[in-house]
């Protein structure tokens, strides 16, 4: 493992899986970042929609992974948590795209959970992370 990158952990057959790894080993400093959700860096929801919202809260985990000096690339670990399973799923190929254009192509340890609802009201989604920024 170089100091830069991190090593995914794949068990021997396993299926691959698909948008995420199913553990990543990494050593340096660790950032960790609170659940966003959908909004600006003022607090205020810019819209309804769920794949926005989604969008919105990948860009501020990048902004907050800028702030301790990292990149996405150093995220090793992403927690979902989404308030309506059908609206997920059918919304998959455009989080991949919203995904994709903001993280990259880059697959940390993914869970998601469904949950009844979130603390703010307007949230359809909120996204914590950790990242490890080598030494």
């Amino acid at each position: 493992m170089t100091k830069s990158t991190f090593e995914t952990v794949q068990p021997k057959n396993w299926a691959a899986p698909k948008g995420y790894a199913n553990g990543v080993v990494a050593q340096g400093r660790q950032v960790f970042i609170a659940g966003q959700v959908g909004w600006n860096g003022q607090g205020k929801f810019e819209s309804d929609d769920f794949v926005a919202q989604v969008e919105q809260a990948l860009k501020n985990i990048v902004d907050v992974l800028a702030a301790a000096g990292g990149e996405p690339r150093h995220l090793v670990r992403l927690t979902w948590y989404v308030t309506d399973k059908a609206e997920y799923l059918a919304s998959q190929r455009e989080i991949g795209e919203a995904y994709r254009e903001t993280i990259g192509r880059h697959f940390p340890a993914m869970t998601l959970l469904v949950v009844a609802g979130l603390l703010e009201q307007r949230a359809k989604v909120e996204i914590e992370a950790t990242a490890v920024i080598a030494d």
